[in-house]
């Protein structure tokens, strides 16, 4: 699989589809996909953000560089205590990469420690790369593997995961992310619904790869899912950017247990269920909560409006800018456990 991580960061189980399949234009694919088609069948043309975004973007990056950094550390210790030094990590590609590979960067820079690190694809419905855990429990005990996100919006692909991984003894679907706003696993970076730089941007943060792809006239029954190659945006390529602003803020975590929750709130799918009740929208898949999901809905869906906390909030200014951009509505909006929602429309009504 050709990206522009290096193979020392990251090893990708993923097969190369680049050129293979044509990218769809948002709407289209967004009425496809609300007709029954699965969005894993497909691939998006992805939103190059404008100009003004991306110096959003950078502004954000100098901004929440250090709590960024911070969320590692503690997702790192966190790991360590659960798993031992002979942790292999293993991102779900590919929101999950950048955050690997910090993990696996601060491993070695507090500890000395070298730790595999891999990819492999989940895809809500269709279930985990079944030949890419087939490689990894050929190389790694069942007890090692740590699998790796970005954050939770409502827990769909962890559920997903706990499902999948029922097929292979040993392997626990304890699932680390940087950022848990739902409340949903053990091992989080921060409880809080934080801006994670990374999540702002599509391929160019994480290594010029497509989102997973899984069809049956490109991927055999012994491929890997696919994924594409935008070689085309090499110039514009934020990956080792964002991995360096983020490395260079690193700094100890003693107390990983330290980081709690600041309020005693509800869990995240109880709150995504009420704004479906207020909203009357009866596919709760349309719903999208956190600063992180938000964006994507942003990026790479059919936006109908944005729930927002606090819209002035500096940690929602590029999705305020995106919704500006796309002539999205920001609604101000009681949040209990996420600073932001982002709603799908609802193609029968466009």
């Amino acid at each position: 699989m050709r990206t522009s991580y290096h193979n020392e960061d990251v090893v990708l189980l993923l097969k190369d589809i680049t050129g293979l399949v044509r990218p769809q234009p948002t709407k289209e694919r967004e009425r496809l996909i609300q007709a029954g088609r699965h969005y894993c069948e497909m691939l998006p043309v992805e939103y190059m953000p404008s100009e003004t975004y991306l110096r959003m973007y950078e502004e954000a990056l100098d901004i929440y560089a250090q709590p960024t950094a911070d969320a590692v550390a503690v997702l790192s210790e966190k790991i360590i205590q659960e798993k031992g030094a002979d942790v292999v990590l293993v991102s779900l590609a590919r929101a999950g990469i950048p955050i690997g590979i910090l993990i696996k960067r601060y491993l070695k820079w507090h500890y000395g420690m070298t730790v595999p690190h891999y990819a492999v694809s989940i895809i809500r419905g269709r279930g985990i790369d079944h030949n890419a855990m087939r490689v990894l429990l050929e190389r790694y005990e069942p007890k090692q593997l740590q699998f790796v996100d970005g954050w939770i919006g409502k827990g769909a692909i962890l559920n997903e995961l706990k499902k999948e991984t029922a097929a292979f003894a040993g392997v626990s679907a304890d699932l680390a992310v940087l950022a848990d706003p739902a409340h949903l696993t053990r091992l989080y970076g921060t409880a809080e619904d934080i801006l994670i730089p990374s999540s702002c941007l599509n391929s160019t943060v994480c290594g010029l790869i497509s989102r997973t792809f899984l069809r049956d006239d490109v991927i055999g029954p012994d491929d890997f899912h696919g994924a594409a190659y935008y070689g085309e945006w090499k110039d514009a390529d934020l990956s080792y950017a964002f991995l360096e602003a983020i490395q260079a803020r690193f700094r100890p975590c003693t107390d990983p247990a330290a980081e709690q929750v600041s309020a005693v709130r509800q869990n995240g799918r109880d709150e995504v269920r009420k704004i479906a009740a207020a909203f009357a929208i009866s596919d709760i898949n349309r719903i999208k909560p956190g600063i992180g999901e938000t964006t994507r809905v942003l990026l790479r869906r059919v936006p109908w409006k944005i729930l927002a906390g606090c819209p002035d909030s500096p940690q929602l200014r590029h999705i305020c800018r995106l919704a500006q951009e796309k002539g999205v509505e920001v609604i101000q909006y009681p949040l209990a456990c996420y600073q932001c929602c982002g709603i799908i429309r609802n193609m029968a009504d466009a």
